[in-house]
């Protein structure tokens, strides 16, 4: 049953991907504007740990997936899984708040503000599971299973969440935001560690 969850928990690590823009380096003649790089700087400093706190948790989660572990070490590690993707995205969310809009976007805080809140939003979500999977009746298998069944099941409802987050951050990159973006050491850090990985989280063994 925890291998349903953890193919549900593969969106997490991707959303964290979308914002190191993977754009091609072959931009313009002078580069983007030295207040666009500042800004990128502040966020993509924040994304390294928290990505790899996003997919530390994954990577529990499927690791006890394939142990078969007894159910009082399946709730210790989802629980912990899920809080520390919690915290993951409201971090992020936050250094993106801090940064303010990006300069010379239309609309920047309008888009900023979308970001914000789908990352926030994600983060309670995961918040949310972590007290439902405390909650869970390891004495009684068939209570506990049924339980794990729902949280999977509201793990997939959980893919809008990260389709939104993504198109959010998607809007925010526009043009030399995401040129800017993808000059920074951390985000290209985060985005050649993840291309590797990301083929092993399909949810082939159902």
């Amino acid at each position: 049953m925890n291998k349903k969850l953890a193919a549900a928990l593969s969106g997490g690590a991707v959303l964290v991907v979308a914002l190191t823009g993977c754009s091609s380096s072959g931009g313009g003649d002078k580069g983007p504007d030295p207040k666009l790089v500042a800004w990128a700087k502040s966020v993509c400093d924040a994304v390294p740990a928290q990505d790899a706190k996003i997919k530390s948790a994954n990577a529990a989660i499927s690791t006890t997936a394939a142990d078969t572990a007894k159910p009082e070490t399946l709730q210790k590690t989802d629980s912990q899984a899920f809080q520390d993707m919690s915290d993951g995205y409201k971090a992020i969310a936050g250094a993106v708040s801090s940064a303010g809009a990006p300069p010379g976007v239309a609309d920047g805080t309008k888009r900023l503000q979308a970001v914000v809140k789908s990352f926030n939003g994600l983060s309670a979500s995961y918040a949310a599971l972590k007290k439902q999977v405390d909650a869970l009746n390891t004495k009684d298998q068939a209570k506990f299973a049924s339980g794990l069944h729902d949280i999977a099941t509201k793990m997939t409802d959980l893919e809008t969440q990260h389709k939104t987050g993504t198109d959010a951050l998607d809007k925010l990159q526009q043009g030399d935001v995401k040129n800017a973006i993808a000059q920074q050491a951390s985000c290209k850090k985060v985005a050649s560690s993840s291309s590797a990985p990301a083929s092993s989280s399909s949810p082939s063994a159902g």
